[in-house]
């Protein structure tokens, strides 16, 4: 099979590529960007990509896709649909399932699963303690072996420096990047929102910047003493970033990721306790908000991902300190980032290429994936930087429904998505826009 994807303009920060180009795919496989004079290839299908960006495929390094075990919030085959719809080709699902993904049985379980479901490509992430209870480190060799990329505790952080450096040292000898939720435990225990001006007036327990503080001041410093990859996930607060900024100019393999709802949101959205603004690590006040702006301009922060959490609706029905953390995101994280990043001129397009693509690949050292060049998987994202659409959470291909950006209008958005050479995803908005309309959409 061979598709041209015909007069799109190509950014693809791996290659240096930013300028108007046709892409050539075949097999699967990117063939090669072709200039529009070159001829196109007999018995080529064609996609008019004229007025939209060409990216190569995002890819979300932080899911939670619930299978096995919580198939009412989210199975592999729903979280990959929506990954596609918010212009995801690759996802990679945290351990935190039931059972925990800390064997290579489960490990095998989720791949065969996101095969059959034949969308996004879904890359398992390995438990770091058996049953992640911090205790007894996993069988990494097995997992990789199985499929895993990296290994991660997730919402039950390592508790202590002693298990996390046994943890960094046998991780490192299977060369495998260690993904941390940096959450001191003892601090923040009982909290179900940021301590601070807000907490009080709202009467809830909070959670201080300085529980997330305190373990990425030591995640840095045992990358130093274990030479191992270290990554910590969406970080939150000034004082992680900070640590992150000072491990980078000392050479150390640490890096960052940022969730879209901690630069669009304050703590002050709890006002109203709806359960769709609870999550962990929480949302902050502006000067934290400030501090993320600062270091996805600078390159302190490597990465945007959706941290994407489905919960049924009982759930979230709870009250606010009895209700489980987490919103879903995969469906409107490219949106928020144009809306709040891009068109603001916080970052580049270009910039959130390499957020999204190009640094989640080089961190998770996917070979054939995060650039465009001939012989890569044919994962592309195509989006169309003038669109405006509104996040309709109730035609959201997730099960779940849980997010506070529900109604959210965007001017930018995916609005094609192809996995390995054949178009997953297609917006309604594409066929409006080939017609010449670009009336508002809702995403579907």
């Amino acid at each position: 099979m061979r598709l041209l994807i015909q007069n799109g303009y190509i950014i693809d920060p791996a290659q240096d590529i930013n300028t108007g180009k046709n892409l050539l795919i075949e097999d699967g496989r990117v063939a090669g960007v072709l200039s529009y004079s070159d001829p196109i290839p007999e018995a080529t299908e064609v996609f008019d990509a004229t007025g939209l960006i060409v990216a190569p495929g995002f890819i979300d390094m932080h899911v939670h896709l619930r299978e096995p075990g919580h198939e009412y919030k989210e199975t592999i085959a729903s979280g990959a649909a929506a990954a596609v719809a918010g212009g995801f080709t690759t996802v990679c699902a945290m351990p935190n399932t039931s059972p925990v993904n800390d064997s290579a049985a489960v490990t095998r379980f989720v791949i065969e699963q996101a095969e059959r479901a034949g969308l996004a490509s879904v890359l398992p992430i390995g438990a770091i303690t058996k049953n992640s209870e911090g205790t007894e480190l996993a069988e990494m060799g097995e997992m990789k072996d199985a499929g895993i990329i990296a290994v991660s505790d997730d919402g039950r952080p390592v508790p202590n420096a002693g298990m996390m450096r046994r943890a960094m040292e046998y991780a490192r000898g299977f060369d495998l990047p260690v993904i941390d939720h940096c959450e001191d435990k003892s601090l923040a225990r009982g909290g179900v929102m940021h301590e601070g001006h807000w907490s009080l007036v709202l009467g809830l327990r909070g959670m201080p910047a300085a529980a997330e503080e305190v373990d990425a001041e030591r995640d840095c410093l045992l990358a130093e003493m274990s030479g191992a990859r270290v990554h910590l996930a969406h970080v939150s607060t000034r004082g992680a970033i900070e640590a992150v900024r000072r491990a980078k100019e000392k050479g150390l393999p640490v890096s960052c990721e940022v969730a879209p709802h901690h630069w669009s949101l304050t703590d002050q959205a709890c006002e109203t306790y709806d359960t769709n603004t609870k999550m962990s690590p929480p949302l902050r006040p502006q000067d934290h908000i400030d501090a993320i702006l600062n270091g996805l301009r600078d390159g302190t922060i490597d990465a945007i991902a959706s941290d994407h959490a489905p919960h049924h609706a009982d759930e979230k029905a709870l009250e606010f300190d009895q209700a489980p953390n987490g919103i879903i995101g995969l469906e409107s994280s490219v949106g928020l980032a144009m809306e709040r990043l891009v068109n603001t001129g916080i970052i580049s397009l270009e910039r959130l290429v390499e957020l999204c693509a190009t640094n989640p690949a080089r961190i998770l050292k996917l070979q054939d994936r995060g650039s465009l060049s001939a012989g890569a998987r044919a994962d592309v994202t195509i989006i169309d930087p003038e669109m405006t659409w509104i996040f309709d959470v109730s035609r959201s291909k997730s099960k779940s429904r849980n997010t506070p950006f529900g109604g959210y209008s965007f001017r930018g958005g995916a609005v094609a998505t192809i996995v390995k050479g054949r178009v997953a995803y297609l917006h309604p908005a594409y066929l409006r826009l080939r017609r010449g309309d670009r009336t508002e959409a809702v995403a579907s």
